[in-house]
């Protein structure tokens, strides 16, 4: 967590943004551009767009909740990025209607396909915002990490109604819509004619740690992400993970 550049966030974002900024990095070397154009879906106040707009680049957040974008201007004001960070009110599903086809070198989706009507069209969207040769970060809900939590908690009457259930969830009362395996996402950015690239796990561990044993134990934090990142990419880690991240390549 030494390095500047990379947000002061929790161990639930390190990995995703290690990745991401190793992606920006290698687009930034592909179009020897040091600004890319990065489109952030449901990017809300700005968790990930800040920090892309310190690296330099220029970022468009798409969001539906009007709150969240006045979140997001207070938030790029206070970094000093107002001039690389602009919100755009809509969505994934709608999102051709509020931002131009093939205009943007990254486009990242966190969050989003849990909640849209059809994933398979959210995908379809951002792909047909990228550039040719362009990177979508997807980020979504992991079916497993689910499941995990649910048993670890007593509950094993839910853990097994979000294994069988089509979306994942383990009852009415989950707040979260639907769920992914890493195949289901791996197909949906296939499927919108992108080639898959890395996937990594997300949350494999830190959310089954308890708090008090990272909070008080000397040096925790530092070693807890290193083992988050030795096995992000692992694939029997992917089974089990809270959030699954997919990095998918627009093929000129």
């Amino acid at each position: 967590m030494s390095d500047t550049s990379r947000p002061r966030a929790s161990l639930r974002t390190a990995v995703v943004w290690e990745v991401l900024k190793e992606a920006l990095d290698r687009r930034v070397k592909a179009t020897g551009r040091d600004v890319l154009d990065v489109l952030d879906t449901g990017g809300g106040t700005g968790k990930f767009a800040v920090p892309v707009a310190r690296l330099g680049h220029r970022v468009t957040v798409v969001d539906p909740s009007p709150n969240a974008l006045f979140g997001l201007e207070r938030r790029v004001a206070e970094a000093g990025v107002a001039d690389l960070v602009r919100g755009v009110q809509g969505d994934a599903q709608g999102l051709l209607d509020v931002v131009e086809r093939d205009a943007y070198d990254v486009v990242l989706c966190h969050g989003v396909l849990e909640y849209v009507d059809d994933p398979a069209e959210g995908v379809a969207n951002t792909a047909a915002a990228l550039r040719a040769d362009g990177t979508l970060s997807l980020l979504a809900a992991g079916l497993g990490g689910a499941v995990l939590a649910r048993a670890l908690a007593g509950h094993f009457t839910e853990a097994r109604t979000a294994l069988t259930d089509p979306a994942g969830r383990w009852g009415s009362g989950d707040p979260v819509p639907r769920r992914f395996t890493a195949e289901q996402l791996s197909e949906l950015v296939g499927g919108a004619g992108l080639a898959v690239g890395a996937v990594h796990g997300v949350r494999i561990f830190a959310d089954l740690v308890p708090g008090v044993l990272v909070d008080t134990e000397p040096g925790a934090v530092e070693a807890l992400l290193r083992l988050e990142e030795a096995a992000a990419e692992l694939p029997a880690f992917h089974a089990v993970a809270t959030q699954l991240h997919v990095l998918g390549e627009k093929r000129a």
